[in-house]
Order: structure tokens, then C-alpha cells, then sequence
């Protein structure tokens, strides 16, 4: 599949900052054998006094911008063109969690791709006893790994309700966990805890999702949004498999990704500080368009 993709990110400051200073990443990323980054440019309004790239622990290409004029606005715009694979259906050579635990402690490995990055706690995602006890609930040890992850995936969707005005970009995988509500960034923050608490290393994804409109109906303009799913380490045969428990699938050929971390400190699309006081709105339009 071949998509052309277009966000658009706005701030709308109360008060003119009188300068700022933020972290982008925003643009898919080149995957061999998975997708291809064709072209892509950013732009940002007003012009940034200063602008660096640079290339994160994790692999991904970021850019740094700092405003020193006093603004009202921030308006950031990304388009690009990515062909997606079609990935072959899988096997699944995972090991129990027996097994998994000895392949981890075989495993010296300590670069970006290493499952032991994405065993413990992280900047949002701590241990929480209510995901432990649910990831738990009814766990037959002989399953695989892989088969314990697309359980765990089903459950959360058949619990948990889709829910934009329940939670904010800060809430907690407790909180979240507590009102069994939310958005994708929910359902990923609580699979990953439970996956971990487990012993699976599990990380997060963030990226754009192609949405299909009711039949009958014509797609909207800017009605596609920025999404997150969970990435599972499943030993060394499978390795790192993708799921999305806001819809219960295996991310396939309509999931592009931006950025995989740990949890969403590490991938957040705009990220920084600026100088100012009162409030602030925000503007968010994505346009996932399949154009072969």
C-alpha cells in the first residue's frame, strides 16, 4: 500500500510566549522490509530561530526548534508519501514464559533493539498491582508467549471502552486501568504494564492509523488521527511482534509507524517548553490517504 499523509499540529496561546523551545517527531520512519519513507517534509510556523536534527537513542530521526520572538501561535505541518509492505503471516515459534526468561538471561545485548530496555519500569510506566492481578487472572503457563500477548490484546479490548473525553495526555495507566476508559494511548500504556509485569517486554508505538468511514458515507477531511499500539518481544525466533488492542489486530498494512520507545515520553509527536502564562488550544488534523 502506498499512503500520502498530512498532520497538521496547532497551539493557540491565551498569552504570546515570549519564546519556546521544542522536540518534533513527526515524520514515519524507513523500515526494511516493512515500510519505506518515499518523501517527507516539515514545516513550521512562525519560522524557528534555530533548528537541529538529530537522531535519538531509539534510531529516530528528530528535530529540535527554539522560538525566541514572543508568538501567539505554533503551527506545525508534516506531509509525506510511505509505501507499507505487506507482511507474511507468521508462525508462532514463541517460547512459554518459562522460556522466555531464559532467553533473556542468554541475551547480553544492550542496543536500541534489545528486549531488556523494555522490561522494567519506564518514564510513565511504573509497576501498578490492579494491571499485575488482571494480567494474571486466568494465565496458563503453557501458552506462548505470543498467544499469552494476543489474550491479553482481545481482553483489553472487550473491557475497556474507547472513551476521548475520560482521560488526557497525562493520565495514568492506574487511572486509565480504574475506569476501564480511554483512548489508544490507554490501552497501550495498561497492555504494556501488563505484559511486563509478566516478564514480556513490551514497548509502544506511535504512528498513523487509516481509517475507513461507514459505508454509505464520504471519508471527512482531517478525521484520521495520530495512534498508538504495543510492540512485544517474543523471544528469539518471533522476535518483536505489533498489536493493537484499541482494535484487537495485529498492526498490518493500514498501521504506519512514527516511533517506537518505551512508553509515550519517548515518542511524543511535539514535546518542549515555552515562556508564557494563561491557557492554550490545540489544533490536531491527520490525513491518511491510500493513493495505489
Amino acid at each position: 500500500m502506498q499512503y500520502d499523509l498530512s498532520l497538521h499540529m496547532g497551539y493557540r496561546y491565551d498569552v504570546p510566549a515570549s519564546g519556546s523551545h521544542h522536540i518534533l517527531r513527526v515524520l514515519p520512519l524507513s523500515l526494511p522490509g516493512r515500510q519505506r519513507l518515499v518523501a517527507g517534509a516539515v514545516t513550521i510556523e512562525p519560522k524557528p530561530d534555530e533548528t537541529t536534527r538529530f537522531t535519538d537513542f531509539f534510531g529516530h530521526p528528530a528535530t529540535t526548534i527554539a522560538l525566541r520572538s514572543p508568538h501567539q501561535r505554533l503551527d506545525i505541518r508534516m506531509q509525506a508519501r510511505v509505501i507499507i509492505d505487506a507482511q507474511p503471516i507468521q508462525v508462532d515459534f514463541s517460547p512459554t514464559l518459562e522460556g522466555l526468561a531464559e532467553e533473556l538471561v542468554a541475551l547480553w545485548s544492550l542496543d536500541a533493539g534489545s528486549p531488556h530496555h523494555f522490561l522494567g519500569p519506564s518514564p510513565r510506566l511504573g509497576d501498578v498491582a490492579a494491571i499485575a492481578g488482571y494480567a494474571r487472572a486466568g494465565l496458563d503457563a503453557d501458552r506462548t508467549v505470543r498467544q499469552i500477548a494476543e489474550g491479553l490484546c482481545a481482553r483489553i479490548h472487550a473491557d475497556f471502552r474507547y472513551d476521548p473525553d475520560a482521560t488526557t495526555v497525562d493520565t495514568s495507566p492506574k487511572d486509565a486501568f480504574a475506569l476501564k476508559r480511554g483512548v489508544c494511548q490507554d490501552f497501550a500504556h495498561v497492555m504494556i504494564v501488563a505484559l511486563r509485569s509478566l516478564g514480556i517486554p513490551a514497548g509502544y508505538v506511535s504512528g498513523f492509523l487509516r481509517t475507513i468511514p461507514p459505508p454509505g458515507q464520504q471519508r471527512l477531511e482531517g478525521a484520521d488521527a495520530m495512534h498508538a499500539w504495543v510492540r512485544v518481544w517474543c523471544g528469539k525466533s518471533t522476535g518483536w511482534i505489533e498489536l493493537d488492542p484499541t482494535n484487537d489486530i495485529a498492526a498490518g498494512s493500514d498501521h504506519i509507524v512514527v516511533a517506537f520507545g518505551r512508553d509515550y515520553s519517548d515518542v511524543a509527536p511535539v514535546i518542549g517548553v515555552l515562556k508564557s502564562y494563561g491557557g492554550q488550544q490545540t489544533i490536531q488534523a491527520v490525513d491518511v490517504i491510500p493513493t495505489v
